[in-house]
């Protein structure tokens, strides 16, 4: 007779239930199969940018789109319609009292305006398709003051003010230009609202959208 192998008393038996199996070449065993839990891998959004930055860009914005206000300005000075006067000795007349150039003069600024309005949306989402809150208040903001730079400018440039002082210095009966005049003071409204329309609506059709769920390592949504 033999006596039966037991292990010395300083060593564990090799599967005694304080021992935790060893990890397997591919990591540790998964919870279904058995097999290795593959690697999770997390998915972080881009970082806009700060919001000093975006306040700076924002100012940059609606200086530049200000800007352009002199070019609507001369654009409206040159195309706007002009409104014929004629003095005798005692007053100063409408030429063509059933003219409508007074209105197509606040009809060339409104339709000027929409263009210019639309134009600056398309370029400023071109140069920061992300967009953001101060961005569109800049853009909505450049686009009143080019307004009311244009509106200012077309005066400044047009027809002499003073209608009494022109009509001496032309003679009675001798036809003059009106001074320009925006009568409709809401197109001064044109640039910025078309602006903002295109920007947002450029912005919901092609803008960057959010990432979506990054799914859990057991197939479902993360979180879940």
């Amino acid at each position: 007779m033999t006596a039966p192998l037991t292990p010395p008393p300083h060593q564990p038996p090799a599967h005694g239930p304080w021992q935790s199996p060893a990890a397997g070449p591919s990591g540790p065993a998964g919870p279904a199969g058995g097999g290795a839990v593959p690697p999770v891998a997390y998915a972080y959004d881009e970082d806009g940018p700060g919001m000093k930055t975006e306040l700076r860009q924002a100012a940059v914005i609606t200086v530049a789109v200000a800007v352009g206000g002199v070019l609507l300005g001369l654009l409206w000075l040159w195309l706007a319609p002009r409104v014929p006067l004629v003095a005798d000795d005692s007053a100063v007349y409408l030429k063509d009292t059933e003219g409508e150039q007074a209105i197509g003069v606040d009809g060339t600024f409104t339709l000027l305006a929409l263009a210019f309005g639309a134009v600056s949306g398309l370029v400023v989402f071109l140069i920061r398709r992300r967009g953001g809150i101060p961005l569109v208040v800049g853009l909505a903001l450049g686009g009143l003051l080019g307004s009311v730079l244009a509106w200012r400018l077309g005066v400044w440039l047009g027809p002499a003010q003073d209608v009494v002082a022109h009509a001496k210095a032309v003679g009675k009966g001798v036809t003059f230009d009106a001074p320009l005049k925006l009568n409709a003071k809401g197109a001064l409204l044109a640039w910025p609202v078309a602006a903002m329309a295109v920007h947002l609506g450029l912005t919901a059709l092609f803008g960057p959208r959010d990432p979506e769920p990054y799914p859990g390592p057991y197939g479902g949504a993360a979180g879940a």
